[in-house]
């Protein structure tokens, strides 16, 4: 069956605020029917690289945690630690960033926690019973900790995923560093040599040491490498490549059963806000124009049909000038594809379905007060 999928745009009249518009939102979309009384509520949400201004503000999971404080649980914020080289590989750096782009307890209205710990190695192994790619998904343990689980993502582009949505935030952003690693494991890259300018661009962005220029041009250690991508994409001249033709879809299909280990079992809800809609995730230091304009809030029980829904609004919409995919020479008539024709987003939400953590059909319910 479709799952229902709530939406509104971005539009309210003076006097209704749109923090005021996705309380009511979340709201209509029947949050409260969790029981959420005396109930550790993790809310799982990008905190923005340092330098990237596209990441949700504060205020957004502000609204959140007042909706579950109101209803008697006790929410917390909280990510995972990442693999590549910028201001979240520990939980120390990883708050400090989180503090420098203004999410803290006075801002968001709850605590923040790294879910897997100081050093990224605080996690649970949870069974994926049916997963073909992994067996016992390595999740933070805060994560796994909480009584119910919420999601509030920015809908963006990615360049290994084709977007960042709802699935993506919780499958790879739920895994821990090791977790992350299982999941990039066979991405690692090789170069194509007569392509590469010897700029070393792409070391900046290693966290392993894997690359090396003796050679008058690149060249990656396969032992050092660990496959997160991050140089795939600096490359300006395209001379980084991945080795494994089916590593892209193997690292769609890891996420999603990432994300049925961290879902199955326990209530969870999820909200999408598609706006300043950047090609690239917000693990960037930077992030380019966006591709469409802002198109509004989504909110629904099932993240699967909530990505079919974003996926859909985004598609729907002519680029907008002065941004990649408004240069982009590609005609897939599937934005995504248009940036990134490497990638097939189609492949997370279609794996996801056949887990059962949702449908990739769905019903839109338009929630219209300004």
């Amino acid at each position: 069956m479709a799952s229902k999928v709530y939406f509104t745009d971005m539009r309210v009249n003076p006097g209704y605020s749109l923090l005021e518009k996705l309380r009511d939102l979340i709201r209509f979309a029947g949050i409260d029917a969790i029981d959420f009384k005396h109930k550790f509520t993790a809310i799982k949400m990008h905190f923005g690289e340092r330098g990237n201004l596209a990441f949700l503000r504060p205020n957004y999971a502000k609204v959140v945690a007042d909706i579950v404080k109101e209803r008697g649980g006790v929410p917390f914020l909280t990510d995972c630690n990442t693999l590549y080289v910028g201001g979240r590989a520990n939980a120390l750096n990883h708050m400090d960033t989180a503090n420098i782009n203004g999410f803290s307890p006075v801002s968001t209205g709850c605590q923040i926690l790294i879910a897997d710990g100081l050093r990224g190695s605080d996690e649970l192994l949870v069974p994926v019973p049916r997963g073909e790619c992994v067996k016992e998904a390595r999740i933070g343990r805060a994560v796994m900790d909480a009584d119910v689980f919420l999601s509030l993502t920015h809908f963006k582009g990615h360049e290994m995923v084709g977007f960042g949505g709802a699935v993506k935030n919780i499958g790879m952003g739920c895994g821990s560093r090791a977790g992350k690693m299982e999941m990039h494991g066979n991405g690692k890259v090789a170069v194509i040599k007569k392509r590469c300018i010897n700029c070393a661009l792409c070391a900046t962005q290693c966290a392993h040491g894997a690359h090396s220029f003796d050679k008058g041009y690149c060249e990656v250690d396969v032992n050092k490498c660990v496959g997160c991508g991050r140089c795939l994409t600096i490359c300006s001249v395209h001379a980084i490549v991945s080795r494994d033709d089916g590593a892209i879809e193997d690292l769609n299909k890891k996420i999603a059963e990432y994300t049925y280990a961290v879902l199955h079992g326990r209530p969870h809800f999820h909200v999408s806000l598609v706006i300043d809609v950047s090609p690239y995730c917000d693990c960037h230091g930077e992030n380019d124009a966006p591709f469409v304009p802002n198109i509004g809030m989504f909110a629904s029980f099932d993240p699967v049909a909530l990505d079919s829904a974003c996926a859909d609004a985004v598609n729907a919409e002519q680029p907008l000038k002065n941004s990649v995919l408004n240069e982009s020479a590609q005609t897939h008539h599937d934005h995504f594809t248009d940036i990134f024709p490497v990638t097939d987003w189609r492949t997370h939400l279609t794996h996801s379905e056949t887990l059962g953590i949702g449908s990739t059909r769905y019903e839109l319910v338009r929630f219209e007060k300004r």
